[in-house]
């Protein structure tokens, strides 16, 4: 993969996941975006990883940041939390992973997060560092909108965008108060319940979408349980944007023996999925 110049990526107030959104609505085709834990199973793996992915098509990066109660994440994303963790994946090398990306890719990258992680350090502090590393955005699962004032105002002056979850359990009525502090994009959840490979999709899927763009401008992207070409394009078709994650991570699970293995592996699953984009 070609090395970025470092001046070009530094820029300020580069929009990259406005800039994605615009060029996917040209192309008439949703986003593909993966889900990988950092540091998963090691640093220098997981910068391998991250990089297969970039070159096999996802087009956002979604990073998880380990962490040790990983309350919406179901077995497959635990077990890969904890073995970033057991690998000694501290939160600076989850900020050095996406700097090394940032040598090589402007493709957004968004934090799958917990407030605990954030508010430790001190939230100026840490969306400082973000910036500093390449961060785009951040999703943090167990913070409410209605919490995240101070969160979203430091995010906002520096740039960060916020993306919240809608689930299939809220009520329509909340959903405006939840744009009220929504940037980048809208995380929808297509089934309720933790993170997971699914057998089918949603058979409302499409209605809750629909909903969700009546308060909204901004881009409704689906993930959870989203595991084959065809769930991606039936997922695509009501949305702007897929989100693949257990699919991805087994491929690490299945061949920790052969990192060079997991890494074609993982490649060759992120192409497979994206090929539902192509029969739309």
């Amino acid at each position: 993969m070609m090395r970025i110049d470092a001046l070009h990526i530094l820029m300020e107030n580069i929009d990259r996941i406005a800039k994605l959104f615009s060029s996917c609505k040209e192309k008439q085709r949703p986003a593909f975006v993966g889900y990988v834990c950092a540091c998963d199973p090691n640093f220098d793996t997981s910068l391998a990883i991250c990089l297969k992915l970039i070159e096999q098509g996802v087009d956002l990066l979604e990073l998880g940041v380990p962490f040790s109660d990983p309350l919406a994440d179901g077995l497959t994303n635990q077990l890969a939390a904890q073995r970033a963790l057991e690998a000694g994946c501290q939160q600076d090398d989850v900020f050095r992973l996406v700097e090394e990306i940032r040598k090589f890719s402007e493709v957004p990258i968004v934090f799958y997060t917990y407030y605990n992680l954030i508010f430790s350090q001190g939230i100026e502090a840490y969306v400082n560092r973000s910036v500093s590393a390449g961060v785009d955005g951040f999703l943090t699962l167990d913070l409410p909108p209605e919490e995240a004032s101070e969160l979203v105002s430091c995010c906002r002056d520096k740039g960060i965008k916020n993306i919240f979850i809608v689930a299939p359990t809220t009520p329509e009525s909340r959903i405006p108060q939840i744009m009220e502090s929504v940037s980048g994009f809208v995380y929808y959840v297509s089934r309720a319940g933790v993170t997971g490979e699914r057998k089918d999709i949603a058979q409302d899927l499409g209605d809750r979408v629909s909903i969700i763009k009546k308060y909204t401008e901004l881009p409704v992207v689906v993930g959870f349980g989203i595991s084959s070409p065809d769930h991606v394009r039936e997922v695509g078709e009501v949305s702007d944007g897929v989100v693949v994650g257990s699919a991805l991570v087994n491929c690490i699970s299945e061949n920790l023996g052969d990192p060079e293995l997991m890494i074609e592996k993982i490649g060759a699953r992120a192409k497979d999925l994206s090929s539902g984009l192509l029969t739309m």
